[in-house]
């Protein structure tokens, strides 16, 4: 079950010395792909992307997410269609779903996705040009992220680019072995957004960005080299405010932290934001993993209980974290106190909110 252990297996079944077997299966699909041992591989070896394609070699003998992979192929083929079919039954197939345990968490489905929005929002005063990768999780269970973002990139000069042809970032259809698939998507964003005049492609998810970035460069030989989590992006943008009085302790993502080397600039945007950070005695992986957390339910549950328990300890008032996904798993455990997203704290802390809305800190998760 570790890393060493993995990639031995990894190289038995490459070489024909182990067969593929259903326990084969549990300790390469059981990994939750964090990158947290490729960061101390003293060989520097890319340990995620063999495991990747190790799945890959099993992914015709793997039975148990067989389903999965048809669903996921599906969804990510028509996701549209897709959204449109889970909005009409929602009210009885997602409860369906989630109390006989085959989904984790009950997501509500908002009213449309967000790249229901126009393709292009100008400025008048520009001082630059981003194009958005929207990601999944955002385009389709939190737009409301995805607005955050383009207020706060408009309000700092930035002409911000949707390109309507952005499919998923092929992360997902890759954890479950469907290389082909990945290389499919990765050829069509890759085109789509190295063609854009842009300063930056930006992102809501570490995971996207990681794809975009590193695993395109395994995938088709060339990764998007603009491409960067908003953190990194907006921390030297932003001038410090002044103390709200108010706490908050921060979740690291483990791609953000591990894959993409940032873990300093949510921090600094924190304490720019104006509030007191308080670090937990130890910051460890929510559980989530995207597929990871509907293939073992009980694995991911515990990671969770321990990260939450980790989290509350701190006594901070919220709960920041800058992925979706992180957001989804530890709003499961937490609910006296808000869970946001970075982009949120940073929209309350630096643009002008409407008096209706309820201030993202004062909210339950």
């Amino acid at each position: 079950m570790s890393a060493r252990g993995r990639l031995k297996l990894f190289k038995g079944l490459m070489e024909g010395e182990v067969p593929a077997s259903g326990l084969m299966n549990e300790r390469l699909f059981s990994c939750v792909l964090c990158g947290a041992c490729s960061g101390v591989c003293p060989l520097g070896i890319d340990i995620p992307d063999l495991i990747c394609r190790g799945r890959h070699l099993l992914r015709n003998k793997d039975k148990k997410r067989r389903l999965l992979r048809y669903l996921l192929k599906f969804s990510t083929k028509w996701p549209d269609l897709s959204f449109k079919i889970l909005s009409i039954s929602q009210d009885f197939v997602i409860p369906f779903l989630a109390k006989r345990k085959i989904i984790p968490f009950m997501p509500e489905l908002p009213e449309q996705p967000f790249h229901t929005l126009e393709q292009v929002h100008k400025v008048s005063k520009k001082k630059g040009r981003v194009a958005v990768f929207t990601g999944c999780s955002v385009n389709f269970l939190m737009p409301q992220l995805g607005e955050s973002l383009i207020n706060v990139l408009q309000s700092l000069g930035y002409e911000v680019v949707l390109p309507k042809e952005e499919v998923c970032c092929g992360a997902p259809l890759r954890a479950l072995g469907m290389e082909e698939e990945a290389v499919e998507f990765a050829k069509k964003n890759h085109r789509i957004f190295s063609r854009l005049r842009v300063d930056a492609v930006v992102s809501l998810c570490p995971t996207c960005t990681l794809a975009l970035k590193h695993d395109y460069e395994s995938l088709i030989g060339k990764g998007l080299e603009k491409a960067m989590d908003i953190s990194v992006f907006l921390h030297d943008k932003l001038p410090k405010t002044e103390s709200i009085g108010k706490t908050a302790t921060y979740h690291d993502p483990c791609h953000l932290k591990f894959g993409l080397g940032g873990a300093g600039e949510p921090r600094e945007i924190i304490g720019k934001a104006g509030l007191d950070l308080i670090e937990p005695a130890y910051s460890g992986c929510c559980g989530f993993g995207g597929t990871f957390s509907l293939s073992y339910k009980d694995m991911s549950g515990n990671l969770l209980r321990r990260q939450a328990d980790r989290l509350l300890e701190t006594g901070a008032e919220a709960i920041v974290t800058s992925c979706p996904g992180c957001m989804l798993q530890i709003g499961r455990a937490i609910a006296d106190r808000p869970v946001v997203h970075l982009i949120e704290l940073i929209e309350e802390a630096y643009c002008l909110r409407s008096l209706y809305q309820e201030p993202v800190l004062d909210r339950k998760a």
